[in-house]
């Protein structure tokens, strides 16, 4: 098979005008082909420290900390604001007497990797002087730790043991322009604690952020004496090394093709350097690089002096794949990773000169209407793009290949939807419950969130017994709920599981619900794995074909050599092992009983409908299901087992993904009479209005 022959034309702005210079099919000749070697690379740990652009700010950033309560740090990609400042904080001693400098990151990969980096510059081993702690992950000592790097996630659930936060002294939100849901509430609790701490510093980072908004909301000074401000910004200026950008002549129509090609032509015609190439999702990722490592093959066989390794970057990828992308290649390799937006910030891959964007995002998104919440492909932002050529310029001189034109380019939003206006906000209603925070429609949200999407979330915890019936949290449901690190949903499930006799398979369940892609397929054994993962499927549906897969799992003694015959991610499971503990002592700590269902898979099932009963859905007689809730149709997703099999009258499921159609995921048969006793009022009062008149008190 012949490599495809690239018709995408890109040009640089400033350059000739398009017309003139457009006989090249990518441009060859910048800074950054002329540039082969990192020139730091012989240099010291603490030469390259001193080479980046933020270093000449350091004193400043310190006296403006020292100043000011809160500092807003506006540094382009790539500065080395995301490993610097903690260790400058550090060596001005803000970590003395036991206090702990925190930072933290919008996605686990972040947090783990810049950890690793910052330990390896102060000659530290990972764990001790700097750590790392994600969800179900703590790589930290609490008397040793003096960085600790967390998901802010992670450090919203500190919260609830420490609501003053005394362990810390400073505490660094970066890449605060992603506006994750837990950044939003952590800067919402922050200003709060602030308020009773004024010893406590808080630095907001990111290189693409509205300084002036941010300013604006932590500054405490009510008096208009701008001497007595309690917030400053500062703007790092300057990247390590510049970045070309080019766009495409005309609109590209299929950017999975057009990176493809694009990527080849990177190959044949630039010097060294690695690719890193952005699209939206898992499938995307995952066909792309089946087509580069087709193309790969084919390119060897014609003799070409480099070999291409392609790679994927996703959430769903396990860890251990994960890391792949940052080991080093001989200088025989160039390496390709194909990531979605999890590369965007705050890692650095080494090697990457060359990014390509095609301009597209996968985002989470609820429907307040429906109660819907679903994964949805939109255009980035400006802040997003800016980000992505970025990672271009992190070891050398690079080159960013942008798959739209650049008047495509400036109709994209400046910045993204933060997620706190586009999510289902239980699991954040719950949490500021159990911080005590009562009136959760007057808390102090950056970007408040649509009115309609807390009283979802509200009627929902009320129906799943979190809360009462004026609003308040209840005992004892509602703060053990508010304790997992799970949605509300899978926290009722795990809660409910002793009365009905199966919590030993129910947390087997949930923790497998944390692992995605539990089954492998490679891409030219696709039919024998699929013939193995039969083998584990149940009538009943995705849940307790799970059950199954972690069942055998360890009846073989936990297995590589066996998942790997089953076509099985062997380090998923191992994975689902240590959550499975450790949920397990969260309802030993609860005092849930510790029983089994003795292979009754009906107790099983009603179990899963009394945390899911809301994600209900009937057949209809088109042959599609229709939600209860509000009649929206929806599809069996192919990868459930359930696909292409009879149709069950009634399913629930654990959430809704939105391509071509509305998919439910993970997805399991149940009786409709369950649905009547297990939500009395959920279904029946709802159906008669009884949850709005509740609305007043709850409100």
């Amino acid at each position: 098979m012949a490599a495809p022959r690239s018709t995408m034309k890109f040009w640089k702005p400033g350059s000739e005008a398009p017309g003139v210079s457009e006989e090249r099919e990518l441009p060859t000749e910048t800074a950054a082909s002329a540039v082969v070697h990192n020139p730091h690379a012989a240099l010291s740990v603490e030469k390259q420290r001193q080479k980046l652009p933020v270093f000449k700010h350091r004193n400043n950033i310190l006296y403006l900390v020292e100043s000011y309560q809160t500092v807003v740090i506006v540094g382009e990609t790539g500065c080395g604001k995301s490993t610097q400042i903690p260790q400058y904080l550090l060596e001005a001693g803000w970590a003395a007497e036991g206090k702990v400098i925190g930072v933290t990151q919008p996605r686990r990969v972040a947090a783990t990797s810049v950890a690793n980096r910052v330990a390896e510059e102060r000659g530290a081993h990972l764990g001790h002087e700097v750590g790392y702690s994600i969800r179900f992950d703590d790589c930290s000592d609490p008397h040793a730790t003096r960085i600790k790097f967390l998901t802010d996630g992670m450090l919203a659930r500190e919260m609830m043991a420490d609501p003053l936060l005394q362990a810390y002294s400073v505490l660094m939100l970066d890449e605060a322009h992603e506006r994750t849901l837990h950044t939003d509430i952590a800067i919402g609790l922050l200003k709060k604690i602030q308020r009773k701490r004024r010893d406590l510093r808080v630095i907001v980072a990111s290189a693409t952020l509205d300084a002036k908004k941010f300013q604006n909301f932590f500054n405490l000074n009510e008096s208009g004496d701008p001497n007595k401000d309690t917030c400053g910004i500062v703007s790092v200026e300057g990247r390590t090394f510049p970045v070309d950008i080019f766009y495409t002549l005309s609109p590209v129509p299929d950017y999975v093709k057009a990176t493809v090609e694009t990527v080849l032509k990177i190959h044949e015609t630039e010097d060294d350097g690695d690719v890193l190439a952005f699209l939206t999702g898992q499938e995307e990722v995952e066909t792309v690089v089946c087509m580069l490592q087709e193309q790969a093959r084919t390119l060897s066989r014609h003799g070409l002096k480099k070999h291409l390794r392609v790679l994927p970057m996703y959430a769903g990828l396990p860890y251990s794949e994960q890391m792949r992308v940052f080991e080093r290649v001989p200088p025989t390799v160039r390496k390709v990773v194909v990531a979605t937006n999890i590369a965007e910030t705050s890692i650095t891959i080494n090697g990457i000169v060359f990014v390509i964007d095609c301009a597209f995002v996968k985002l989470r998104a609820y429907d307040s209407r429906t109660a819907i919440d679903s994964l949805v492909v939109t255009p980035i932002s400006k802040a997003s793009a800016s980000q992505r050529a970025g990672r271009a310029g992190r070891i050398r001189a690079g080159k960013c290949f942008r798959l739209y034109t650049e008047e495509d380019f400036e109709k994209l939003p400046e910045s993204t939807v933060p997620e706190m206006q586009r999510c289902d906000l239980a699991p954040v209603v719950l949490h500021l419950k159990a911080l005590g925070v009562d009136n959760v429609l007057r808390f102090n949200f950056l970007s408040p969130p649509p009115a309609q999407s807390l009283v979802q979330a509200l009627e929902l915890l009320y129906a799943l017994g979190g809360l009462d019936q004026y609003g308040r949290l209840s005992e004892p449901v509602g703060v053990h709920m508010a304790e997992f690190p799970l949605s509300p949903m899978f926290a009722k499930m795990l809660l409910e599981s002793g009365n009905f006799g199966c919590s030993k398979e129910i947390v087997t369940i949930a923790a497998m619900m944390q692992i995605q892609n539990v089954f492998v397929a490679l891409p030219n054994q696709k039919k024998a794995a699929a013939r193995e993962h039969r083998k584990f499927s149940v009538a009943e549906g995705d849940h307790l074909t799970m059950l199954n897969v972690y069942e055998a799992f360890e009846k073989h003694q936990k297995s590589s050599r066996w998942c790997q015959e089953h076509f099985l991610n062997y380090r998923g499971l191992v994975r689902a092992a240590s959550i499975r503990e450790q949920l397990r002592r969260m309802l030993n700590k609860f005092r849930v009983p510790r029983n089994s269902s003795e292979g009754d898979p009906d107790v099983i099932l009603r179990c899963i409908v009394s945390g899911f009963f809301a994600n209900a859905a009937r057949l209809h007689h088109s042959g599609s299901y229709r939600t209860l809730r509000d009649d929206r149709e929806l599809h069996i997703h192919p990868n459930s087992v359930l696909y292409g099999e009879k149709p069950p009258k009634w399913v629930v499921f654990n959430e809704v993904l939105q391509t071509s159609k509305y998919f439910m995921r993970d997805v399991t048969a149940v009786e409709s009479a369950w649905l009547v006793e297990l939500a009395p009022h959920f279904y029946k009062q709802a159906k008669h209005g009884s949850l709005a008149s509740k609305r007043s008190k709850i409100l």
